[in-house]
């Protein structure tokens, strides 16, 4: 048996990871970027090294960096985890070289599977079937469009490395393929190395099942049933679930038969997954594409079957036989997992960063993670924090485990996706186990919103808690800073007030807050509401319109991280005096002919300068965060006035960009249709 493993990883893999290393008895060797100094993997590591910058490029991708950290520390083994290296022949090659084992299958079932063109070949030739599409050498764009158009539309452009939702765009128009063609090549470059690309059918309703193996370097091979990952946004999975549900036993059966079937062809010898669509309508089925290591969702396969993939993949490098057979292994129960990523989730699902003030997560319930209170999310990786998985002896017990396991977590700091979970998994579609890939669209075809009510109330509730929460001194003396510690009476025995602006996604609502020390009373344009508070470590315990309610919140200067029922949110408290003073200089706020940031990000390219003349449409910067792109366009036809930003330059949400005059001067009360918007 192997002694010691390193972990080429970050995040809550690689917390899972160390976690069964420790358990078998394996010194655990972790490696970490500059920006993960302080990561919770680096933590609990008996050895970390550093191997660079934060930037994926100059580090986690850097298999010579992590080489030399493994020889440096005399480990026998690297797992790769998913993502990064995991799928690229570049590290394993280097083990091979260097005598250290490399916990995944063989460098030939890497490269064949790698490359998702090499795969739909071998699925063929393995009788499998396979979408019809384009998988050709010549990559010319306009080969791309043409190969596009004789398929037929809509198409899904799909970067032949790597997975993850990168480097993938669906298309149903034709006069939209160059442009999409276009970033899916820059997203596949930055993510995998390779912008080459193939073309396929992009079927209408489809149901994403995806099959495990787990095979021995002795020919020996089973499957581990299959997983429904058919809940998925911009590509990526959300909720996932094992067994499939509502599956004919004929298309199961189907299912696992393809997936071994191909496995064998090639000789795998680790834990790998053979992704298929099923035609939801008529169970036809399709073969995605293979990923050759660990998958996000491996724990919902754990659940129901007992096994540590982990454990098996770590026992199998070090040339262990599968101690079981096919018959020997059981499906019992089920098993839904969540990811849980930082996120807005009302603004399409963009990426979101900063420090979490509040982490706390239900007991009793399977959370994988690699974040607590006090890490800060960067802008560097995925969006991933944790992975909640809720088991039961049947679906309906399941599901009822993960409903309460997502109102039982609270995150506080980034926005997290955690409420749109919650409403997902009470959709008829999810709860009949029917969800298809368009769930989000059937659902939300306009886009998923945080409840309004329910965010009226979180401004008035942070305003009660910046007052209470005595918030410190802010730059400039104002009345609010100068308030000698907390106050509730003024000299004269009355009640005392202070009118602040709580700012949220730009928009400001003004507001008094009065009274105490129990009662208060926030008045805003929507009313008063009176509430009796009582502020313990962090939670208010409030009482309005005869309900108690528990409201968790976190300040952080100005920001008040507040969450109310459903909504977590992140508002700035300020005084109106101060606010006033901002608003008057014009430091609050871009004017309205400009090009802002919608999310942190790093700019990945400009593509105009001061002077150039622009279109309606036209892309005029690129933005880069969590390794997905976001084309910044303009709205209308205008001048390029200036270019704050820089390539290369990191930004925070709603940091200027570039300005823009109008090609023609609008009227006053038409000012701000010129605002830019991505």
């Amino acid at each position: 048996m192997l002694r010691s493993v390193l972990i080429a990883n970050r995040g809550e893999i690689a917390v899972r990871i160390i976690r069964t290393a420790r358990r078998m008895g394996l010194r655990t060797i972790a490696v970490y970027s500059e920006a993960d100094r302080q990561a919770m993997h680096v933590a609990l590591a008996d050895v970390a090294v550093p191997i660079g910058p934060a930037a994926a490029r100059d580090s986690y991708l850097r298999a010579d960096r992590i080489i030399a950290a493994a020889l440096a520390t005399g480990a026998e083994a690297i797992h790769p985890g998913y993502g990064f290296l995991s799928e690229k022949v570049d590290l394993p090659q280097l083990c091979q070289q260097n005598g250290i084992v490399w916990v995944g299958p063989h460098l030939d079932a890497i490269a064949a599977m790698g490359s998702k063109i090499e795969a739909r070949r071998l699925a063929a030739s393995a009788n499998v079937p396979v979408v019809p599409g384009y998988n050709g050498e010549d990559q010319k764009d306009d080969q791309l469009v043409a190969e596009a158009l004789r398929v037929g539309l809509p198409v899904m452009i799909k970067a032949t490395a790597g997975g993850g939702g990168k480097g993938m765009r669906p298309v149903s128009a034709a006069d939209a393929l160059p442009a999409s063609i276009a970033a899916a090549r820059r997203e596949a470059e930055a993510a995998f190395g390779d912008g080459r690309l193939l073309i396929e059918k992009l079927i209408a309703r489809p149901r994403h099942i995806e099959v495990q193996v787990l095979g021995d370097k002795r020919g020996h091979l089973v499957h581990l049933f299959e997983r429904d990952c058919s809940v998925q946004r911009n590509n990526q999975k959300l909720l996932e679930e094992a067994p499939a549900p509502n599956l004919s036993t004929t298309t199961r059966a189907a299912l696992h038969r393809h997936a071994v079937q191909l496995a064998a062809a090639i000789g795998y010898d680790s834990a790998g997954t053979m992704e298929f669509m099923v035609d939801a309508a008529t169970e036809d089925i399709f073969f995605l594409e293979m990923n050759t290591r660990l998958q996000v969702e491996h724990t919902v396969t754990e659940e129901v079957t007992g096994l540590d993939l982990v454990e098996w993949q770590l026992r199998v490098a070090a040339g262990e036989p599968l101690a079981f057979t096919q018959d020997d292994i059981r499906c019992e129960g089920h098993a839904i997992q969540a990811r849980i990523t930082a996120e807005r989730a009302d603004q399409g699902f963009r990426p979101d960063i900063g420090k979490i003030e509040l982490w706390s997560q239900p007991s009793g319930i399977r959370i994988d993670t690699g974040v607590s209170t006090g890490t800060t999310v960067g802008l560097h990786y995925d969006s991933l924090l944790a992975k909640m998985i809720a088991t039961g002896s049947d679906r309906a017990h399941a599901l009822e485990g993960m409903r309460r396991g997502l109102e039982d977590l609270t995150v506080l700091g980034p926005a997290t996706n955690r409420a749109f979970l919650l409403d997902a998994i009470g959709t008829p579609d999810f709860i009949e186990g029917r969800a298809t890939t368009q769930l989000i669209a059937d659902n939300w075809p306009v886009g998923w919103s945080r409840d309004r009510a329910t965010l009226v109330l979180a401004h008035r509730l942070a305003a009660i808690a910046a007052w209470v929460g005595k918030l410190p001194p802010a730059a400039k003396p104002s009345p609010w800073s100068s308030l000698a510690g907390f106050r509730t009476l003024d000299k004269s025995g009355r009640a005392a007030a202070t009118h602040v602006a709580v700012t949220c996604d730009g928009v400001t609502t003004q507001m008094k807050v009065a009274g105490g020390p129990r009662q208060f009373v926030t008045t805003d344009t929507a009313g008063s509401l009176t509430v009796d508070a009582i502020v313990d470590n962090n939670v208010m315990t409030a009482v309005f319109d005869g309900a108690l309610h528990r409201c968790s919140f976190a300040i952080d200067g100005r920001r008040v991280a507040i969450r109310v029922g459903t909504v977590e949110a992140t508002l700035e408290v300020c005084p109106m005096a101060e606010a006033a003073l901002e608003t008057a200089a014009g430091t609050s706020r871009a004017d309205a002919s400009s090009v802002v940031a919608p999310m942190p990000g790093l700019v990945a390219d400009i593509m105009v300068t001061a002077g150039d003349e622009v279109i309606a449409g036209q892309t005029v910067a690129v933005l880069e965060s969590m390794k997905l792109f976001t084309d910044l366009k303009v709205t209308s036809a205008g001048r390029v006035t200036r270019v704050l930003a820089a390539r290369g330059e990191s930004v925070a949400a709603n940091v200027l960009i570039m300005t823009i005059e109008p090609a023609e001067a609008p009227k006053p009360q038409e000012e701000n249709d010129a605002r830019i918007v991505v």
